[in-house]
């Protein structure tokens, strides 16, 4: 890599180079970086404010040729990619270092969560030159998320273990005396006190549903790993879409990939993710539409497969889709707002995620899990 720093003149013509010294100290410098690891890049800029070095993860983020930028002027760059607000300025070169700046390029699937580190090149070097240092934080970020809600999850499952079954107690006793209720209303032939009763046994189990779920999150669960093929547990599942979806007048479309490697997996707890995920998505779309259950390969090195539900309804703003997997949160008037946290942990805890996209011609969930690299009897575990 050839990196000289010079200092031109108010003509723009080149002056005296640097020293030897400290041009044999910025080379060693550049050439650090070219065997970065692929999320970090650096550019390097001299005393008038110019690049002289880009590296190409720096390049390719951007959408720039790095020649196309050398030794010209880093305001000229920070134009040409339209930025709100620049990213740096010329007091880096006064010493005014920075770490850890957060900024984002990009929208949709390419967009990125960058971290800028900024200093001079030498230790009270001030006016002699500076780097910036560029790391591609979309990963960390998306796994602090995840730790976050995993926290969540904890609280909320504390917080239901010490009550979940407080409130059952006098559910219980309140259930049996109204069954008693209704059967004394049933033979005096009291008809429209027997549908009152009715109403309350309806809003009793909508309670006991939910002190339910509470108890998903709140009680370890013994897992029963297999391995298994996705397609397997779709088939089984099919009969019961296919018949919820014929209530809405919905038509189930299945794309199955038979090339597909097995999982590794708990069956019985990724058909309640799968079968969750489709009501949800039926239910959304009311009457009439489409559901799109697909299979497919991710061509990456860690070897995963995605399962695509896909709804034809009316999407999900923006502001509600980022909060889609928070606990309580729904849209439904009689939802829990548990049901996607569920998922979510469920498919966490077999190593894989869920993901969702929504346009305004629908959504789309997208389950991701592992392949299975060995052959495959059950494995019992606790979850934790």
């Amino acid at each position: 890599m050839d990196v000289s720093l010079q200092s031109n003149g108010a003509d723009g013509r080149a002056g005296h180079p640097i020293s030897v010294r400290r041009e044999r100290h910025v080379r060693r410098f550049a050439e650090r970086f070219l065997y970065m690891e692929e999320g970090a890049g650096v550019i390097i800029i001299d005393s008038e404010f110019r690049i002289v070095e880009m590296s190409e993860m720096v390049a390719r983020l951007f959408g720039c040729r790095r020649s196309d930028w050398l030794n010209r002027p880093v305001e000229g760059w920070f134009g040409h990619l339209e930025l709100d607000c620049p990213l740096f300025d010329r007091t880096l070169l006064e010493g005014c270092s920075f770490a850890n700046r957060s900024f984002k390029w990009g929208r949709g699937e390419i967009a990125k969560s960058l971290m800028l580190d900024g200093d001079v090149l030498e230790p009270n070097g001030k006016g002699k030159g500076a780097y910036v240092l560029f790391r591609d934080a979309s990963h960390l970020l998306v796994l602090e998320e995840q730790i976050r809600r995993s926290d969540r999850l904890k609280t909320i499952g504390q917080i239901a273990a010490g009550t979940a079954h407080e409130i059952r107690n006098p559910l219980t006793a309140i259930k049996g005396f109204m069954q008693l209720l209704q059967k004394s209303l049933t033979d005096k032939s009291m008809a429209k006190e027997t549908e009152f009763i009715g109403i309350v046994m309806m809003e009793l189990e909508r309670v006991n549903d939910l002190v339910s779920e509470f108890l998903l999150l709140s009680k370890p669960k013994k897992v029963k790993l297999q391995s298994i093929r996705i397609g397997s547990i779709i088939q089984e599942l099919l009969p019961m879409i296919r018949g919820e979806a014929m209530l809405h007048d919905v038509i189930v479309q299945y794309e199955e990939e038979e090339s597909l490697p097995p999982i590794v997996v708990d069956k019985e707890q990724l058909k309640q993710v799968f079968l969750n995920l489709s009501k949800n998505a039926i239910e959304a779309m009311g009457n009439e539409g489409t559901l799109t259950i697909r299979e497919r390969r991710r061509a990456d090195r860690h070897g995963h497969i995605a399962v695509d539900i896909q709804d034809t309804g009316t999407g999900i703003s923006p502001d509600m889709l980022e909060r889609v997997f928070d606990p309580f949160f729904t849209t439904k008037p009689q939802g829990t707002g548990l049901g996607l946290s569920i998922c979510q942990r469920i498919v966490h805890d077999m190593g894989g995620s869920i993901e969702a996209e929504s346009e305004p011609s629908g959504t789309t969930f997208t389950v991701w899990l592992p392949f299975s690299h060995g052959s495959g009897g059950a494995v019992s575990r606790d979850d934790v």
